[in-house]
């Protein structure tokens, strides 16, 4: 096949950088260039979706009041944005310090939802009490965050003004914010208005409303999303109205699911909307059962919006969620908008920002921690190829702000420490909470383990493939925190593996990242000489001891892909420079997530700090893809010579006793030795796990 040929081509510039002396750059050989990602506004893909017949939605949602609601709402974005939204937009609460630095503010918010969580988002904003100046400040802001659409709104006039009138150099109407940010930006927004199917409660008449919306378009608003309402036909004649007067701008449907009888007042009474008499009658038997309530909600939302879209007369619909997931999701699934499981354009998680629109590359270390790394590169001025090829100081920031919501743990204090224990003992109590998070086994307390510290996430499909070994390797101080699989042209479809482009192929080395004892450190060291198709570094957290066989400044490809009528991709690299930077990061979750559980001084405290002064962070690369990973093997080697290491160091009376070597913690492979471990060289040792896998080496 022409595919395989191509990369086997190219393979041994992939073998070759271990080599610290070779010039040879892949790049001069066998071209790998960034993914073809040209920045799609949001207007563009509306339009996209509508030309190619494709229903979309969005959801909105509300500033928490908390931080721990901040905490939870990330958490949100997240299980929602699997579900394949086109944006989500965030309110604008005035005043609640909108644009605030705080986790509760609109624009800290809306930020976190575009760039942690990687979905396509609209901020809200309001000039009701605003002056020209302040209202360009606050887009300018947007701007720099990487926000590039706004809902326009007028918002809501102060209740005890009778006689209201805007500031000073202020604005009067919606239109003229709209006015504004279109001539002030230019095209550098996507602006969004507010419609109303039934007219606006302060409209002179709903034909008055219309021609209002109509100005508001005319200044340059891209799209519309209605009010919510509760009839098909209501929306159906609004879009006919809008229609007959000049407004050819989408349309979106905005509604909100019935979820429960005090909601649906509270609601009705803000938006001044009256609630139809057969929903009305529908609901007030079931007011004090907000289950059945849902259920109502639900089959009602999808019976109307069924209605539209048979009709034509949408090309998709927006979620007023109330920042709730249950309903919504329902609804979408039964209308079939739930995409389950939406393909990877790479094997991470793309950030939505324009600014990083042609971000193609990034080490494998934080493919656990995407918003830790979106965080630490945020100041970045490009995101090209070569800043992991050519460039020698790629430029990460400090990352000491742990207790900001979006780098905190979804799971609360109480919820950690039943998971990692109360109280730590021994290095084995910590070795046990990775064996319990890898294998789903529930704990001494009968709970499961669903997080650590380095990833606060559920197991990657990936991680079935390799989890008896990392299973294995775990309860033997083998602590690992990364790992992926190797692969050989395996389609770009697999379920588990692909990514890219339909009808391509990808390939991956076997990588494995662990955190172990000094003890075993210096038994790998004394392995890995005899594995020359493995990279390796290995670094204490102090940095003091740094170890690897790999090119200082020349990062290694572990993951590239090969697709139709596109040249190869590689999106993930081991990257010498990173893996120090990483290294602070990952040795700092010991203390910033796990041993701050505990009070100072303690037991446990303790135990989290032997670990940190004592283990190294160790990255393996088997280059050799298209083989069995020679990975395992390397470790079993290190027991195997660390068992002897051990035997050496005893008494010259226990020596001689001609005990066999017998398995233990740090021996527990099929590769046992049945005789004094002292007659054994170490090459003897090494040769005995290469033959697991004779004729690879």
């Amino acid at each position: 096949m022409v595919v395989k040929s191509e990369v086997s081509n190219n393979k041994l510039a992939y073998f070759n950088n271990s080599s610290e002396d070779s010039e040879t750059e892949f790049q001069s050989n066998g071209r790998i260039s960034p993914v073809e990602n040209v920045y799609e506004s949001l207007m563009e893909k509306i339009n996209n979706k509508i030309q190619a017949g494709e229903k979309f939605f969005s959801l909105e949602f509300f500033p928490p009041r908390t931080k721990e609601g901040a905490v939870n709402l990330l958490a949100r974005f997240d299980r929602m944005r699997l579900g394949g939204p086109l944006f989500c937009d965030v309110t604008w609460h005035a005043a609640g310090n909108p644009t605030g630095d705080t986790e509760t503010s609109s624009m800290t918010i809306a930020s976190a939802c575009l760039n942690y969580c990687g979905i396509e988002t609209m901020l809200h904003i309001t000039c009701v009490s605003m002056t020209k100046e302040e209202i360009t400040k606050h887009l300018n802001r947007a701007k720099q965050l990487g926000i590039r659409n706004i809902l326009a709104l007028r918002g809501d006039v102060p209740i005890e003004a009778d006689d209201w009138a805007p500031p000073k150099n202020g604005f009067q109407f919606g239109t003229d914010l709209v006015q504004h940010i279109r001539q002030t930006f230019g095209n550098a927004f996507t602006i969004c208005v507010a419609g109303y199917p039934t007219g606006h409660p302060d409209a002179e008449s709903y034909e008055d409303d219309l021609i209002h919306l109509k100005e508001k378009v005319d200044a340059g608003a891209d799209f519309i999303i209605t009010q919510l309402f509760f009839r098909a036909e209501t929306f159906i004649k609004f879009v006919n109205d809008c229609r007959a007067i000049g407004i050819e701008v989408p349309i979106i449907p905005g509604i909100m699911p019935i979820q429960s009888y005090d909601s649906l007042r509270h609601i009705v009474k803000l938006s001044k909307l009256e609630v139809p008499e057969e929903i009305m009658n529908a609901v007030h038997p079931l007011k004090d059962n907000d289950e059945a309530i849902r259920n109502y909600g639900v089959q009602q939302a999808v019976d109307m919006m069924k209605e539209i879209f048979d009709k034509g007369f949408a090309p998709g619909v927006h979620f007023y969620t109330l920042n709730r997931e249950v309903a919504t999701t329902e609804i979408l699934k039964r209308l079939g908008l739930w995409v389950c499981e939406p393909r990877r354009p790479l094997p991470w998680r793309l950030a939505a920002n324009a600014k990083r629109s042609n971000e193609s590359v990034r080490p494998i270390f934080w493919s656990s921690r995407p918003k830790s790394y979106i965080y630490r590169t945020m100041m970045w001025d490009e995101f090209p190829n070569g800043r992991w090829g050519l460039s020698y100081s790629p430029a990460f920031g400090d990352l000491k702000d742990y207790y900001l919501f979006y780098l905190k743990s979804k799971s609360s204090k109480d919820e950690l420490l039943k998971m990692w224990g109360h109280t730590l003992e021994t290095e084995e109590d910590v070795w046990q909470v990775f064996v319990n998070y890898l294998s789903g086994q529930v704990n001494s307390q009968g709970q499961k383990v669903k997080r650590i510290p380095w990833n606060d996430e559920d197991l990657s499909p990936e991680t079935s493939l390799l989890n008896v070994k990392l299973v294995e390797m775990n309860k033997r101080g083998v602590l690992t925190i990364n790992s992926q699989p190797n692969v050989n042209g395996a389609k770009s479809e697999d379920p588990i593996v692909g990514w890219g482009n339909p009808g391509g192929y990808v390939y991956q080395k076997a990588y494995l990242e662990f955190f172990t004892a000094k003890e075993n450190i210096d038994a790998l060291k004394e392995v890995l000489p005899s594995f020359p198709r493995v990279n390796y570094h290995i670094i204490n957290s102090s940095g003091k001891h740094d170890y690897t066989n790999s090119h200082k400044h020349r990062p290694i490809a572990v993951t590239w892909g090969v697709f139709p009528g596109k040249e190869i991709l590689q999106p993930t690299v081991v990257d010498p420079i990173s893996f120090k930077v990483w290294k602070d990061e990952a040795f700092g979750l010991w203390h910033e997530q796990w041993a701050k559980l505990y009070p100072e001084s303690s037991k446990s405290r303790d135990v989290i700090q032997h670990i940190v002064n004592n283990y190294c962070l160790v990255n393996l690369v088997d280059n050799d893809y298209p083989q069995e990973s020679c990975l395992w093997d390397v470790l079993e080697a290190m027991f195997q010579r660390r068992a002897v290491r051990d035997k050496e160091s005893c008494s010259a009376e226990d020596r001689s006793n001609d005990i066999p070597l017998k398995k233990t913690a740090s021996n527990s492979s099929d590769l046992e030795v049945d005789a004094n471990p002292g007659s054994y060289t170490f090459e003897e040792i090494v040769s005995a796990a290469n033959d697991k896998v004779a004729g690879i080496i």
